[in-house]
């Protein structure tokens, strides 16, 4: 009997002449965007996109950060590293392309934020509107504990100043590449967290990844149903010690 990470590698394969699919149903392609429409709104400043770190010198001076200084993050910075990791970079033929890559340009992954120390902005839970370069306020508060102990009881989700959160509302790839769609869904989010990484550094700031997680607590901290959307990956950004 092979294990349930074995079977799913196996049968998810493409085989010459035996690919999965048929004809994409265009009426039944789920949205692009996901929505707050009744939470209030932060809006956030144009990213720059001209000067600063040459992007070899930043893959050179990436490394995992674990421990942050307790200053603020610039609410600047927050709308920079947004931009980089799934911000609008260009639109053609009438749809709109985001600075990370996605298989089938569906972009299944959501952002969401614990936010824990940024100025000018409430500690709380929030969700990356990518359309409008927005936050959804989600949940006032200090969930500084909670996304720590989410993280695996990981100290640095605490003492950073904000935690980014990636879901995935899988029907979006599932639309199109059934359930190929998965492998898709984890390449997507490991393309977007590079982009946070490399954007981090070249602002002066420190990020560490996380995989390991309690899905189901983050799940209940965002408010989503761990079926048809769930956790997939985290990571922590801040000053660097």
């Amino acid at each position: 009997m092979k294990n349930i990470g074995d079977l799913f590698q196996e049968e998810t394969k493409y085989t010459r002449g035996k690919l999965s699919g048929g004809p994409l149903i265009w009426n039944a392609k789920p949205k692009t965007y996901k929505t707050y429409p009744a939470s209030p709104k932060i809006k956030l400043d144009n990213p720059k996109l001209e000067g600063g770190m040459s992007l070899w010198e930043a893959i050179q001076t990436r490394l995992s950060i674990r421990n942050y200084r307790n200053i603020p993050l610039e609410k600047k910075h927050l709308s920079q590293l947004l931009w980089a990791t799934q911000g609008i970079s260009r639109e053609a033929m009438d749809f709109e392309f985001r600075t990370a890559p996605s298989a089938g340009a569906l972009y299944p992954v959501e952002t969401y934020l614990v936010l824990n120390n940024v100025d000018g902005i409430e500690q709380g839970v929030y969700h990356y509107d990518v359309k409008n370069h927005k936050l959804d306020l989600l949940k006032k508060g200090d969930f500084r504990m909670d996304v720590a102990q989410a993280a695996l009881d990981q100290d640095m989700a605490y003492s950073a100043n904000a935690v980014f959160v990636w879901t995935a509302l899988f029907e979006r790839s599932k639309w199109k590449y059934k359930q190929r769609a998965y492998r898709y869904v984890y390449l997507d989010a490991g393309h977007i967290a590079e982009n946070l990484a490399l954007a981090a550094v070249a602002l002066g700031l420190g990020t560490c990844q996380i995989g390991a997680l309690y899905d189901d607590e983050v799940n209940q901290l965002i408010d989503i149903d761990g079926e048809e959307e769930s956790i997939l990956y985290m990571s922590t950004v801040g000053h660097p010690q």
